[in-house]
């Protein structure tokens, strides 16, 4: 974050044409970003969606970020783009106000003295490096983080307090993993035998490419034999299950409470809604959207957006609905014998065979 972020500079670092309002000043320096319906007059606020256009012609923003199709309709400063949530989301970089890390090892944190910790790294109280682990440079490693043994970290990643990463992972550069993440805890993988579950133990890793984000609270669960593969620049929400030795591809993102079952393959550039399952075993294409709630339950071949489920409704419609789903088969074998009547109406139904 610059001292003093002008409009100025603001339009220069985001590419946009500043339009000044009359009376404006393109050294005012706002203070930071905010809705358009909140933002005050030191404040920078966007308009990317149809539905707050209503907001507009009222907003008391300092500017706002927006298309040049609109710049008719703002009652203030405009700062010009193609892509007003683009510009928005770099824009935050910006007015960042998260404290920086200090660099260095705190005299509360353990490391053994078998890892390897670059010395413009930081690592916090609490923090636990076990032998042959490699933080590359310039990682934050939060208060009470764990990573195990052999596991790597790359240059730039950041890991929030209480993330953990277990024995031979690798998370690469410039990577994001929020609290209580989990990487490399074992996959659910057991063999029935005399009525009693016998462990089978979880002999791969988990691999995490560049620019990769998880999100608090997810698991990443390591490979039975080979390892869990993440690509780059994927973003996982909160409270995300991913299941030993799945793959997913460059760029693909998956929403909060999703799970994606074992051996499963998620193409690149997907998204996946949340609360949607993905069963073992299938294949997702590249570029396919599953919807909110969504049940994968055979591979997807042709991108595409896919859903499953049924709607909410008033109870006492959606209980009938419900005793209707289920008469669905009888429905069909009856409206079958319909047709067939109607194609050969000297025939017997099926109907009047059985």
């Amino acid at each position: 974050m610059t001292d003093k972020l002008t409009l100025a500079r603001l339009a220069d670092q985001l590419g946009a044409e500043l339009h000044l309002a009359p009376g404006a000043d393109p050294e005012q320096a706002p203070s930071g970003l905010n809705t358009l319906q909140d933002a005050t007059s030191s404040e920078v606020t966007f308009l990317a969606s149809a539905s707050y256009r209503r907001f507009l012609g009222e907003t008391r923003a300092a500017a706002v970020l927006l298309r040049a199709d609109l710049l008719g309709d703002c009652p203030v400063s405009a700062l010009v783009v193609d892509n007003p949530y683009l510009a928005f989301a770099r824009a935050t970089a910006l007015y960042d106000r998260a404290p920086a890390a200090a660099v260095g090892v705190h005299p509360a944190a353990v490391v053994h003295p078998d890892a390897h910790v670059d010395a413009s790294a930081s690592i916090a109280a609490g923090a636990v490096i076990e032998a042959r682990a490699s933080i590359g440079a310039g990682a934050v490693i939060g208060a009470n983080c764990f990573i195990g043994e052999n596991s790597e970290i790359g240059a730039g990643t950041r890991l929030f307090p209480g993330a953990v990463v277990y024995h031979g992972c690798s998370v690469g550069r410039d990577c994001i993993l929020h609290s209580q993440a989990v990487i490399g805890a074992d996959g659910f993988g057991f063999a029935p035998h005399e009525r009693r579950w016998t462990k089978i133990h979880q002999l791969g890793g988990v691999e995490i490419g560049d620019e990769v984000e998880i999100g608090a609270c997810t698991c990443i669960d390591r490979g039975a034999l080979g390892n869990t593969v993440i690509g780059r620049g994927v973003k996982i929400d909160n409270q995300v299950q991913i299941a030993h030795n799945v793959q997913i591809g460059d760029y693909s993102a998956i929403a909060a409470c999703s799970a994606v079952a074992g051996s499963a393959i998620i193409g690149s550039h997907c998204t996946i809604a949340g609360g949607a399952g993905v069963v073992g075993h299938v294949t997702v294409a590249e570029g396919s959207h599953v919807t909110a709630m969504t049940l994968v339950t055979k591979s997807i071949e042709t991108a595409g957006s896919y859903s499953s489920g049924t709607p909410f409704s008033d109870s006492r419609s959606w209980r009938r609905n419900a005793v209707r789903y289920a008469q669905l088969d009888q429905i069909a074998r009856r409206l079958r014998d319909v047709e067939k009547q109607l194609a050969a109406p000297d025939e017997p139904a099926d109907s009047e065979r059985r």
